[in-house]
């Protein structure tokens, strides 16, 4: 591994390595292999939890890291992304972490770079959250031990998810049983080629369900759309307590990806008791994972130009 662009680009070995390698940081027993590299977060959207969690790895790597500051670089003088990142590797950089609002733009800027950087997607318009993916499943793993044949159910805002399916995507290579929940208006367009069971109706979906994993209701996106309000969301699909216990397995875990609408995807009572603790875990899991990844990339001493 080079780059870490989206999940169906690596494999299961890929993917295991990546989880063997954060529980041994997480346990501490493995130091960094990259403490003379480089890394620049290049941020083009708002982000708390994968911005932070990045620094926080890359410091505990003992990285050099370059808060790239998007709205006063050159870029805002007219040069090309491209461009950027290409004079970034000859000051020094050896990986760059981007989150955008364009779906598929690192692949394509990856693709035009000539030099040796690597690249990591930080999230990309409604395409692809590979790393988030991968902290999800590791937070699973932790707390169900394999997720073949579990009955994993995600909820809310799919059309425009990128968590959802860079999840999808994983979870499809580990023979997950794979459902996802929510109005028409923000399912999927072309459901048929994703390998999930859809359904409407919440009561019917987490029917014994092992995980229930929420999403954020993008509302920036539905003013723009003219979807309805999120008041109609929260009277068919906000998750709380007595939901879970009355028709999820007796062990179910709950996941978000965060930041969640509290009352209106999920019942604050229900982030605040222990059910909510996993959602603080898969931040944690964050770091450690994102350690993973950019030991992963940038160990091997970069690849030759």
């Amino acid at each position: 591994m080079k780059h870490l662009t989206d999940i169906e680009n690596i494999s299961k070995e890929d993917i295991l390595n990546i989880i063997a390698t954060a529980r041994e940081f997480k346990a501490g027993t493995k130091v960094s292999d990259v403490s003379t590299k480089t890394v620049a977060l290049m941020f083009y959207e708002n982000s708390t939890r994968t911005r932070c969690s990045f620094e926080i790895a890359a410091q505990k790597l003992k990285m050099n890291i370059i808060n790239f500051d998007t709205e006063h670089s050159s870029i805002s003088k007219g040069e090309s992304l491209k461009d950027t990142i290409e004079n970034l590797y000859f000051l020094g950089v050896n990986a760059v972490v981007i989150r955008h609002s364009y779906s598929g733009l690192i692949n394509n800027v990856m693709k035009s770079v000539k030099y040796p950087v690597s690249f990591v997607n930080g999230g990309d318009g409604t395409h692809a959250h590979p790393t988030q993916a991968l902290l999800d499943f590791y937070t699973m793993l932790e707390k169900i031990n394999t997720v073949e044949n579990k009955k994993i159910v995600i909820v809310g805002d799919i059309s425009h998810s990128r968590v959802a399916k860079s999840n999808i995507a994983l979870l499809t290579k580990f023979n997950a049983d794979i459902h996802v929940c929510a109005p028409s208006y923000m399912n999927f367009k072309n459901f048929e080629s994703f390998n999930v069971k859809y359904h409407q109706n919440i009561k019917e979906a987490i029917e014994g369900a092992d995980v229930v994993m929420a999403l954020r209701v993008q509302n920036e996106r539905h003013e723009k759309e003219g979807y309805p309000d999120s008041s109609e969301y929260k009277r068919l699909y906000e998750i709380d307590t007595k939901l879970l216990k009355q028709y999820a397995s007796k062990d179910v875990i709950l996941m978000h990806p965060g930041p969640a609408n509290r009352n209106i995807e999920v019942s604050s009572e229900l982030l605040d008791n222990t059910l909510g603790n996993t959602i603080l875990k898969q931040a944690q899991n964050g770091v450690y994972v994102r350690m993973a990844v950019l030991n992963t990339i940038l160990k091997g001493g970069g690849y030759a130009s």
